[in-house]
């Protein structure tokens, strides 16, 4: 069972990215630690809602890596259903993009669909140690924001309490 403030399940998983060798490589947490995660899951490829933010991620990639923060997204379609629709429709996406045709990593993070096979539309922010700091899930009609995962990133890495509707720069509150 996933746990706030607990190990993210880790994973060894291939994964599509544009511009490494072969465009393909196995991926796991580990291969970022010291960095703050996101991973988002998008239910397949070649659909409606999905690519809107996908390219909303890769549109503020360098924002994120400003603050140390590594975005990967995930489906439970194969890496050359990704290389395919990526080449075709998302050519300006430079972030890893998870291959979890097994179902693995979808289970781990208790948002596979069993009937249908494919993920729920879900964002996870892992921190620097890999523990699980952050989930929202959504109905899979209703993208997610991508400015608001920022801002709960930022808010995150003060280390203090936010309050509703925190931006970054405003005083965290206090405990006494």
């Amino acid at each position: 069972m996933l746990r706030l403030n607990q190990p993210a399940p880790d994973f060894k998983l291939p994964a599509y990215q544009k511009g490494i060798k072969d465009d393909y490589r196995d991926l796991s947490l580990k291969d970022f630690k010291g960095k703050w995660i996101i991973l988002f899951f998008y239910p397949r490829d070649f659909t409606f809602v999905c690519p809107t933010e996908i390219e909303g991620f890769a549109k503020m990639e360098k924002e994120f890596e400003k603050i140390n923060t590594q975005i990967l997204a995930a489906s439970t379609d194969s890496v050359f259903s990704h290389k395919a629709w990526f080449e075709r429709d998302l050519k300006d996406v430079g972030f890893p993009i998870v291959s979890d045709t097994a179902h693995s990593l979808t289970r781990a993070y208790e948002i596979l669909k069993e009937d249908s096979g494919e993920a729920e539309r879900g964002t996870f922010i892992i921190d620097p140690e890999g523990d699980l700091r952050y989930v929202v899930m959504s109905d899979d009609n209703v993208g997610r924001s991508v400015e608001e995962t920022m801002r709960v990133v930022k808010a995150l890495q003060t280390g203090g309490l936010c309050p509703v509707d925190w931006a970054p720069g405003e005083i965290n509150l206090k405990k006494d």
